[in-house]
């Protein structure tokens, strides 16, 4: 059967033949920096044995029901699921909402729950909200932007540094959007967000962006944290997070349980089914492998379609 394999590590995957079998056919996998951070040996939890089958989350058939697959390690500690089939637990598979398109389904997953949960759960909501999101441009801020406007957020300021996907932030609900470019940065950030700055900042990215946006956020902010797409590192002035009373809050998928896992990815694909979402990907066959990859790579959001 067809599979993608990385053979060696910062190095693209190729399309293989390999052997196995399995109750679960594979539909549709999509691609996360965690696959590529895996790949280039950048993950803290390592990677699996080489040659190794890339692939942390997937939609499956078992029995006519399609399943979103993700866990158990998946992809980071054993082989992922880019290949035809495989037998994953069926207590830890959730059932697929009908009306959702079998490429759309994966990326309510590990991307979607990262945008959804930040303003859902995290730092919920609250009326009068102005929500600033960083790297509104990527697939995670643009799903936190739109729940933020789904939830009622009072205003939604999109922020990154492509210049088209931004104008596509606006068409998805954002009021305002901004590069994330020049010194004067934090001024920009706060203006845009109606003078008093942002009381809910989602910052998919951290280094230099985070920091302005501390310095540019309104009393009593919420920060919720949830990449280092910008880097590792992040400067805060003492008087923005003490003299305003800053709260740093921080996200991981890996440390939602089971339960709250399906629970996130219910209500997000629940969201995209009926259209008050979008999700938007770029889908490729196994054989377009390198291709995906270097979609995904350059921020777009990838889809391998079996």
């Amino acid at each position: 059967m067809r599979a993608a394999q990385i053979a060696e590590l910062r190095r693209p995957p190729n399309a293989v033949d390999v052997e196995g079998d399995g109750p679960v056919a594979i539909v549709a996998v999509a691609l996360n920096p965690l696959d590529l951070a895996v790949a280039n040996g950048l993950f803290y939890g390592g990677h699996p044995p080489l040659p190794y089958v890339p692939g942390c989350e997937a939609i499956g058939r078992r029995d006519g029901e399609r399943l979103y697959l993700f866990g158990e390690g998946w992809g980071t500690g054993r082989d992922g699921f880019l290949v035809e089939r495989v037998d994953f637990p069926p207590t830890l598979a959730v059932p697929v909402p009908d009306g959702l398109d079998d490429a759309v389904a994966p990326a309510c997953g590990i991307a979607g729950i990262a945008g959804w949960v930040p303003v859902a759960w995290r730092a919920p909501i609250r009326p009068g909200d102005r929500v600033l999101v960083l790297g509104a441009t990527g697939t995670v801020g643009s799903v936190a932007l739109q729940a933020a406007r789904l939830l009622g957020a009072e205003r939604v300021v999109a922020a990154g540094r492509d210049s088209a996907r931004l104008r596509r932030a606006l068409e998805l609900g954002a009021d305002a959007a901004v590069p994330l470019e020049g010194d004067d940065l934090a001024e920009r950030l706060r203006e845009a967000c109606g003078g008093e700055g942002p009381t809910l900042v989602v910052d998919p990215l951290w280094g230099e962006p985070v920091s302005a946006a501390a310095e540019a956020a309104a009393p009593g902010a919420r920060i919720v944290h949830v990449g280092q797409s910008a880097g590792p590192q992040a400067a805060f002035a003492s008087a923005a997070v003490r003299g305003k009373r800053l709260s740093i809050l921080g996200h991981s998928n890996f440390a939602l349980s089971p339960d709250e896992r399906r629970q996130a990815y219910l209500e997000v694909a629940g969201h995209v089914a009926a259209g008050r979402i979008t999700i938007e990907v770029d889908r490729s066959s196994i054989d377009e492998i390198a291709t995906a990859w270097t979609t995904q790579e350059r921020g777009g959001k990838a889809v391998v379609c079996f």
